[in-house]
């Protein structure tokens, strides 16, 4: 596995350049990084470099406790939290998101977000789509695959999508590339000695049998120098020669370009550097430090106030030159002890996101990177014996920042019990429209081809929000 070797406590472990260039097993008979990069060199690439960075709220998220306060409500439906005043005037969201709340002319929160598939995972937070849709045919791609067979080329010395979930969106697949087949699978690095998140007792048999592939496997021989690996280059070349001469479909010149791009991305050092936290300056590394939550309790699933440190590699990534960075924060899945645990998780995510948006708008990138942060659904508005909230499909929360969107207000309402959406409902398939929007890319007007030969528009319905571009 790719093995990320840093401790956010301890910067010395960080790898250098030659640890991180050991990224993989660079046997070319069996090339695991070319088998991920496998896909063919595309015309037409955009000039620009838009991205997008996606935070799935592990769990389902609920509305109640984030951006849709309800004050007026009964105990049993509000809770003990209340809602706090933001700096856009007339607009409160929770307690929890003090942070947010300060900033809140950066976001836009949309609080009627609905048709939820009521799935456990995060595909329809990277797709739009439901888990049936085209199942026949494999199933349709991760908006990020959709995007590196878009926008990606052989010669990128970084991959077009990296998937950086855990937990449940790991472990269920959820940025699977479809019927576009494996060789626009995300790059998916091991970031497990970073930051932990223990799975569920069932998840670890479901992650077991998915097989050692699920997560990239690169280990880089220690005396094979640069000039080596370019005479192995050439020996494969060779030894293909023959093959090549009578391949009908190309096949074997695709491969020769994804052993290129495989050897591009482990030695132009891009790659390295952006998951290295030794390339940034202390102040920067302070920012986005959380110290430990102390309030609330911590599941035995959740993560730790480390998690912070996710939004600042995402910004690494897309500095890198990834077009599109997922993460995700857990554990959202609050059917017990609800109060108790968003009260140590949401913190997290206030901190993570004020800190990301605010890096970026200093570095001038903030116009060129969209920001989503959802989940699979929202929370029931009535709280359970148990003191928890279980799952609602019928309404969650969204939230939006960046690419020149226009943020500082809310979009939708809800009823007085955060229960159904009395105004302006917002589909996933609408935020995944504007989401192609910021990456100038039509997905109404842009088709894939499916394995039958058949023109695929990216989406099938939605709009892009209008109160936001």
């Amino acid at each position: 596995m790719f093995q990320i070797m840093n401790s956010l406590n301890r910067a010395s472990n960080s790898p250098n350049r030659r640890q991180v260039l050991s990224l993989g097993s660079l046997g070319f008979c069996s090339l695991n990084l070319a088998n991920l990069l496998r896909a063919e060199e595309l015309s037409n690439r955009a000039n620009s470099h838009k991205s997008v960075v996606f935070v799935h709220l592990d769990g389902g998220p609920p509305q109640h406790e984030t951006i849709d306060p309800k004050p007026e409500a009964p105990a049993e439906i509000r809770g003990p939290f209340s809602g706090i005043a933001t700096s856009i005037p007339g607009i409160q969201i929770g307690e929890l998101l003090p942070k947010m709340a300060a900033n809140a002319e950066e976001f836009a929160f949309i609080r009627s977000l609905v048709g939820s598939a009521g799935r456990h995972d995060a595909f329809q937070c990277q797709s739009g789509f439901n888990f049936n849709d085209l199942k026949s045919l494999g199933g349709r791609p991760a908006l990020g695959c959709t995007v590196s067979k878009l926008k990606g080329s052989p010669q990128d010395q970084t991959p077009a999508f990296v998937d950086m979930m855990q937990g449940r969106p790991l472990v269920r697949n959820s940025a699977r590339s479809g019927f576009l087949g494996p060789a626009y699978q995300p790059f998916r690095p091991d970031i497990s000695s970073m930051f932990k998140r223990n799975l569920e007792n069932g998840m670890k048999g479901e992650l077991k049998r998915l097989g050692p592939d699920h997560v990239v496997s690169l280990n880089l021989n220690e005396q094979l120098s640069e000039s080596r690996i370019d005479q192995r280059l050439a020996l494969l070349n060779g030894l293909d020669h023959v093959r090549r001469e009578i391949d009908q479909h190309g096949m074997m010149e695709a491969m020769d370009r994804f052993n290129q791009q495989a050897v591009s991305i482990l030695t132009s050092g891009k790659l390295a550097d952006a998951l290295d936290f030794n390339q940034e300056s202390p102040e920067v590394l302070k920012q986005y430090h959380l110290p430990e939550v102390k309030q609330g309790t911590k599941f035995v699933t959740s993560e730790s106030s480390q998690a912070t440190m996710k939004f600042l590699m995402a910004r690494r990534l897309i500095e890198a030159g990834v077009r599109v960075v997922s993460l995700s924060i857990s554990e959202f899945d609050t059917h017990t002890n609800h109060f108790k645990r968003v009260q140590n998780i949401l913190p997290i995510v206030d901190h993570g996101m004020t800190t990301l948006v605010s890096d970026l708008k200093q570095r001038g990138m903030l116009d060129d990177v969209v920001i989503v942060a959802w989940g699979e659904f929202g929370r029931t508005p009535r709280v359970n014996a148990k003191g928890g909230r279980d799952h609602w499909p019928k309404v969650g929360p969204a939230i939006l920042a960046g690419c020149g969107l226009k943020a500082g207000q809310v979009i939708g309402q809800t009823d007085r019990l955060g229960a159904e959406v009395i105004d302006r409902p917002v589909t996933y398939k609408d935020v995944m429209a504007t989401v192609y929007h910021c990456l100038q890319i039509d997905p109404f007007g842009v088709t894939i081809e499916d394995p039958q030969g058949r023109p695929q528009y990216l989406l099938d319905a939605g709009t892009t929000i209008r109160e936001l571009v």
